[in-house]
């Protein structure tokens, strides 16, 4: 009875031997460890938000674990970006009155692209945006600001499950 549980054991264990966890980058990016990731530009006329998206991006890439974040002389490859736009729409207003707004959904876009040392593209041009939306109270600019690190989250997620994931 032990030796038949014995080889059933080694058994399933030897079919496990090939497997391993942990990440599995795309293939266009199996030669790359270290990202440097420069303060994003800002083309939007949201003040200091580019160092709020870097940041962000920075520590969800920390996060994620697949790649490591360094200084652009020791990096693989660079992580440049732009701050396109900030989109704020109605999502849901007064009943009885369709002017006046209860909620807003924002939406943040950034453009970026994945170059390697020597300046040759790895990924992008691509865009990836963030959303979140938030309720209004008696100061809606207090709410916006307040909501765009939820927004800010979402992008930075989404950026580095499509560099890490692929998708």
């Amino acid at each position: 009875m032990k030796a038949l549980l014995a080889t059933i054991l080694c058994l399933a264990i030897s079919g496990c031997l090939g497997y391993h966890v942990g990440p599995v980058k795309p293939y266009y990016l199996r030669d790359i460890h270290s990202i440097a990731v420069p303060t994003f530009k800002n083309r939007t006329l949201v003040p200091r938000i580019e160092v709020l998206v870097t940041d962000t991006v920075i520590k969800q890439f920390q996060q994620d674990g697949t790649f490591v974040i360094t200084s652009d002389d020791k990096a693989d490859a660079t992580l440049s970006g732009e701050i396109s736009r900030i989109n704020r729409l109605p999502a849901r207003s007064v009943r009885g009155n369709v002017l006046a707004t209860t909620e807003f959904n924002i939406a943040l876009t950034l453009k970026f692209s994945l170059t390697t040392r020597d300046g040759k593209p790895l990924a992008g041009p691509n865009e990836v945006t963030g959303t979140t939306s938030f309720f209004v109270t008696s100061d809606v600019t207090t709410d916006e600001r307040q909501a765009l690190p939820l927004a800010t989250e979402d992008l930075a997620t989404r950026l580095v499950t499509q560099l890490s994931e692929g998708w």
